[in-house]
């Protein structure tokens, strides 16, 4: 193995799967929402936005639907 390579001749390219793996969306949520979660995140150490991603991945794992009545 050699002891210094060199790299400034390479070419970078992207990852051709990145955008398979997560789409950017706009979404409003309550403050109170993004509050828990960050609240949380500090916690954890984990950034919020992956958080709610973990959650809402969970939802869909369990097939979870919200409580839609309006009692």
């Amino acid at each position: 193995m050699k002891e210094e390579y060199d790299f400034s001749s390479m070419k970078s390219r992207k990852n051709p799967y990145a955008s398979k793996l997560k789409k950017q969306v706009t979404i409003r949520m309550s403050g109170d929402v993004i509050s828990y979660f960050k609240s949380m995140s500090n916690e954890t150490g984990i950034p919020y936005q992956s958080l709610i991603n973990l959650y809402l991945r969970d939802c869909v794992a369990n097939n979870r639907k919200p409580d839609l009545s309006w009692n």
